[in-house]
């Protein structure tokens, strides 16, 4: 009797990660922009560089990964914000 499942293709999937990897990165890259763009705006008007509840939504959204996600959304928060103090 043959065996009907067929084993997934490892190049093939390595592929897809190596494209999928391409398109968070420029996600990434995007939203660093948008963020610091925001920053200044807000900064420019008066307010603050950081919106606290803001964050903590941010966060929020990114728990859903699990406790990795908040790690993840702290690192994406930090690099759209750049240093602070400025």
């Amino acid at each position: 009797m043959m065996d009907t499942t067929t084993e997934p293709d490892i190049d093939d999937l390595r592929q897809e990660i190596d494209h999928l990897d391409a398109e968070i990165l420029r996600l990434v890259q995007r939203r660093i922009e948008v963020s610091k763009i925001i920053g200044a705006a807000r900064m420019a008007a008066g307010g603050t560089k950081i919106v606290h509840n803001r964050e903590i939504d941010v966060l929020n959204r990114y728990r859903s990964l699990g406790p990795e996600g908040k790690d993840l959304a702290l690192v994406l928060l930090k690099m759209g914000r750049g240093p602070l103090g400025r």
